[in-house]
């Protein structure tokens, strides 16, 4: 009986964990529609007025605007609550971990967060113009390019929340194999695996599939995951060290 009431007490926290990050969903929503029109002209819209020829956008649809305009509250109320969403997991996930895993969660709370953020904003002021150049650089003998703007946004939110989620891969890795989850074995044992994975995401990001530029889309992300595999021999290291000292 203790159990069964331990398990719904259980349950009802993580429908409070839902209900809180929910909550914090649309608090950012809210701000999201408060200033869309600096989100769209001073963040969204930037990018494409840097390409060469500039971007031009032109809408199609009878509620093509509208779906712009609902995509963009939804995903920055989504991205802006991140922080706030990812605490109220970790606080949920405490009390089932050891108490030396404890120790770590402020830290890859922390961490998660910034690698997050410098992985969208490598994205944002590094890959985005690269991809944006290179296609409307790429022109057919009279053909002009007019961007739907819903497909501008769709490429500009897959770069980058990609970028921001691969780039979390050296800091959590580290973090897992300081709390012996992940081991450097594992991530060289499936370093092929993760090259092909990395070469579809580097093909998904590259517009047209065009391979030069996938490449060169590539090579950050499998840097990214070579640094995990030294993170994790650093991590593991240290655990093993702690174990030494703890032990003598």
């Amino acid at each position: 009986k203790d159990q069964e009431m331990s398990v719904w007490e259980h349950l009802e926290e993580l429908r409070w964990v839902v209900v809180r990050a929910v909550i914090g969903i649309v608090v950012g929503m809210i701000l999201c529609g408060v200033f869309f029109d600096q989100i769209w002209n001073y963040v969204i819209l930037v990018p494409a007025t840097q390409t060469n020829p500039p971007m031009k956008l032109l809408n199609t649809e009878v509620y093509g605007q509208l779906s712009v305009w609902m995509s963009i509250v939804l995903w920055g109320g989504v991205i802006l609550s991140f922080p706030y969403t990812l605490v109220q997991i970790w606080k949920f996930v405490v009390p089932g971990l050891k108490e030396k895993e404890k120790k770590y969660v402020g830290q890859i709370t922390f961490f998660t967060i910034f690698s997050f953020v410098c992985g969208m904003a490598f994205a944002y002021w590094v890959m985005l113009p690269m991809v944006l150049d290179f296609s409307m650089g790429f022109v057919i003998q009279s053909v002009q390019n007019m961007i739907k703007p819903d497909n501008y946004l769709s490429t500009f939110l897959e770069v980058i929340l990609i970028s921001g989620i691969v780039f979390e891969l050296p800091l959590v890795a580290f973090f897992l194999a300081r709390m012996g989850i992940l081991t450097p074995a594992f991530l060289r044992h499936y370093r092929r695996h993760s090259i092909v994975a990395l070469l579809a995401i580097a093909a998904v990001l590259s517009p047209g599939g065009n391979p030069i530029l996938q490449l060169i889309l590539f090579f950050p992300l499998w840097a990214l995951f070579e640094l995990s595999i030294l993170g994790t021999v650093l991590a593991a290291r240290q655990r093993r060290k702690a174990e030494a000292i703890a032990l003598s």
